[in-house]
């Protein structure tokens, strides 16, 4: 009887930590999504010193990891958790939540408060990204993206390069080289919101329906282009 009692007691202990581990989880990446919509606003709001309209809007995908050094990644080693999305013939996709880890990130150490985007321009770069894990890397494969009003007429970054990176701390915003970052798939956060595995091919191919917790990233991520476009008119 004893011994029924203990294994039944530690089943729901071991429950009691699933769920807890669960409910933070969900918190964690609502969170992520809450911080990634704060950053969206705040560089379309900019024209001058945020992402050029034409840029934003040519974008395939967007991926956004808010808070990139506080959450430990400096110089290798550890890495940055985000959220993204990509276009569909409906609008914008479901969340997908990405990991984001190696490469040299051109970060000085001690600077805090760092936020990446990064935009998948091309077919190329989607069909990469759906794979669930792809390192930038290559000529061609990643670059720095423009900054400013409107980007240089005579850069290629709308032919040729798949991925377009940006940093922003401290209210400035600019181009930021990330050769050799791994993205992959954040497992983790992706069954704490959508409640089972999913993959990056259904979630970003808009086979998956948005969660009510999302619905605030992905309407800041399809006013992105306007609001670029209201801010230069003012």
């Amino acid at each position: 009887m004893k011994k029924t009692m203990s294994v039944v007691l530690m089943g729901f202990v071991g429950l009691l930590g699933t769920a807890a581990w669960a409910g933070s989880a969900q918190e964690d990446s609502v969170d992520r999504m809450d911080r990634s919509v704060n950053v969206l606003h705040e560089i379309m709001s900019t024209p001058d010193k945020g992402i050029p309209e034409e840029v934003m809007n040519g974008a395939k995908c967007i991926l956004v990891v808010p808070d990139l050094v506080k959450g430990g990644f400096v110089f290798g080693g550890k890495h940055g958790r985000g959220v993204a999305t990509c276009r569909t013939g409906h609008g914008w996709s479901a969340p997908a939540f990405v990991s984001v880890g190696g490469g040299s990130w051109g970060l000085q150490i001690g600077v805090e408060d760092v936020d990446l985007v990064m935009l998948v321009m091309n077919d190329h770069g989607f069909q990469h990204l759906l794979s669930s894990k792809f390192e930038l890397t290559g000529e061609g494969s990643v670059a720095a993206g423009p900054v400013g009003r409107h980007a240089s007429a005579g850069t290629d970054w709308k032919m040729n390069t798949e991925v377009l990176t940006y940093s922003r701390s401290k209210g400035v915003f600019a181009g930021l080289t990330l050769e050799g970052a791994v993205v992959q798939e954040d497992n983790d956060s992706t069954r704490a919101i959508y409640g089972k595995d999913m993959r990056f091919r259904t979630i970003l191919s808009g086979k998956a329906s948005t969660p009510k917790s999302a619905d605030a990233f992905v309407k800041a991520v399809s006013d992105a282009g306007q609001q670029s476009h209201i801010a230069e008119s003012k």
